[in-house]
């Protein structure tokens, strides 16, 4: 099946905006949330972007599909797994070795056909590594190889062809997103070179400034890295309660991506360093599938899960939800 065109006024994808309030206690500019609704919704958000040319390459080179790299909540593997099975290509990934039985994300994605490999977490470490690549692209000559988050040139490139600039109430001056591997961040400052971009970090990853230098070389991108921020897959009551807020105002986050981000937004705007900004655009990266699985760790309750959990529709719970889980 041929990917349609990008452009927002046809089937591609459309933008969903909606104004938040920032807590009573903070002097806000304009903050608009932006989300992707996209006709593959378990794509929705930056992976349906990133996918985009990976998917146009696999097509005109025929190759049989994608291999590619995730952990056991991973939305990127969630996410080709939803697309390899609507487009008809073949899926494959290298998973963190889990030591209990699949996550709601993984029985997801074997059950839209893809071959899981699972690797211990020293090997896992390899998979930026260039020899360990290249073994890889030898042991699987037919599928493309595509990087943790979908963050690389092509990657980029669809997210470059976003255009956020232009809110319901007009011209954006500040663009916000969350920053996991750098490939949105990247493709944001690409394509508003004359904007400034915050990429709020969601991981310690001390390679990252120096990944989005390489991305997005000579724009107006800023990583904030808080190095006193929880590690990657874990939140605090108060970023839990930044989500909350958020769903009451009629949009829906989990608290390991855009939550977190949205709670440091809340942080910059505090310290008064955004002052000077009029209309800042917050840009839903998605994620809402992995709410499954921290329901199912008991790290959020079924009532919280409940809350947050505003659009399953663009998400995989509704399918998730009802696949077994490995003993």
């Amino acid at each position: 099946m041929p990917l349609p065109d990008s452009h927002p006024s046809n089937s591609f994808y459309q933008l969903r905006w909606q104004r938040l309030s920032a807590p009573a206690t903070l002097k806000a500019p304009q903050i608009w949330c932006c989300q992707l609704v996209c006709p593959l919704p378990l794509c929705a958000g930056n992976k349906w972007l990133k996918l985009k040319h990976h998917i146009k390459h696999i097509q005109q080179f025929e190759k049989a599909g994608i291999f590619t790299f995730g952990g056991a909540h991973s939305n990127h593997l969630a996410a080709v797994a939803a697309a390899s099975q609507h487009f008809g290509f073949r899926s494959q990934a290298l998973v963190r070795q889990l030591h209990q039985g699949l996550t709601p994300t993984l029985a997801f994605c074997q059950s839209q056909g893809m071959q899981l490999h699972f690797t211990d977490a020293d090997t896992y470490r390899k998979r930026h590594d260039e020899v360990f690549l290249g073994q890889l692209a030898a042991q699987h000559p037919d599928f493309l190889l595509v990087p943790e988050g979908g963050s690389s040139a092509l990657g980029v490139e669809g997210v470059r062809e976003l255009n956020l600039r232009q809110t319901p109430e007009g011209d954006a001056d500040l663009l916000v997103t969350a920053c996991g591997s750098g490939g949105t961040a990247a493709g944001l400052a690409l394509g508003h070179p004359d904007l400034a971009v915050l990429a709020i970090a969601v991981v310690k990853d001390p390679h990252l400034a120096q990944r989005l230098a390489t991305l997005a070389p000579e724009t107006k991108l800023k990583l904030w890295q808080d190095h006193q921020q929880l590690r990657y897959g874990r939140f605090d009551q108060a970023i839990l309660q930044s989500c909350l807020w958020a769903a009451q105002q009629g949009v829906a986050m989990e608290p390991i991506y855009t939550g977190k981000a949205l709670h440091s937004l809340w942080h910059w705007l505090d310290s008064g360093q955004l002052q000077n900004y009029r209309r800042i655009v917050f840009f839903h990266t998605g994620g809402l599938q992995g709410l499954t699985g921290l329901n199912q760790q008991g790290l959020i309750t079924e009532q919280q899960y409940r809350q947050l959990n505003l659009a399953p529709v663009n998400s995989i719970e509704s399918e998730a939800s009802r696949l077994p889980t490995a003993d």
